[in-house]
């Protein structure tokens, strides 16, 4: 069977691509994926949503955006061989690639400084927040095995703290979700993004 190629090299790199967009390499054998971050995403949910993600090699053509350059470079696209590798994926439906963040919804950008969320997280077994703070970030560790490194902001110029582990759970006021670039379309109040260790991608660089 041939390879599918997905061409997105026109998506923006702070837009996810439609399900028609990504259908194709649901039935594939190999997929060459063309575009920015979002796109490579969008396959990847596509291809976890039928339960193919052990069965279709995937092959990425970054964008010359920042966060794609920088997947690539974590992810050592143009060396070594085929690889399995984890999937991060949340609890709406996505996967995790470069960076995730949760933040206030209120769009008022006048008082950036001062805005807050309440908000407390587990990230596996340890409370890594509780009460106010600025934004929690996500950021898969395609060094290590099935694990997430999670930034916690309290307050704007006060020091982050920082922890490592597979899943992060999220119980908060209405919140903004970031999720490599693509802003998810409504507020939320919970949220979770994890490895999952029972699902592994295939990435042939």
């Amino acid at each position: 069977m041939p390879e599918h190629e997905v061409d997105l090299r026109g998506l923006e790199p702070t837009r996810a691509p439609s399900r028609d967009e990504v259908a194709g390499a649901v039935e594939a054998a190999s997929v060459l994926v063309r575009g920015p971050v979002p796109a490579l995403a969008g396959v990847l949910a596509a291809l976890n949503a039928a339960s193919r993600t052990a069965d279709v090699v995937v092959s990425w053509e970054p964008a010359e955006d920042k966060l794609s350059r920088g997947l690539a470079r974590d992810l050592g696209i143009g060396s070594g061989g085929e690889r399995e590798m984890t999937l991060f994926r949340d609890d709406h439906g996505g996967v995790l690639l470069h960076s995730g963040r949760v933040e206030p919804a209120d769009d008022d950008r006048r008082g950036l400084l001062s805005r807050r969320l309440g908000a407390q997280a587990h990230h596996d077994d340890a409370k890594v927040a509780d009460g106010m703070l600025s934004r929690i970030s996500a950021r898969p560790d395609w060094r290590a095995v099935d694990t997430l490194r999670v930034t916690v902001v309290l307050q704007p110029m006060r020091p982050p703290r920082l922890s490592r582990g597979r899943a992060l759970q999220i119980a908060c006021d209405p919140a903004r979700v970031t999720r490599d670039g693509v802003v998810h379309p409504r507020p939320v109040s919970r949220w979770t993004w994890y490895a999952d260790d029972r699902v592994r991608w295939r990435l042939a660089p």
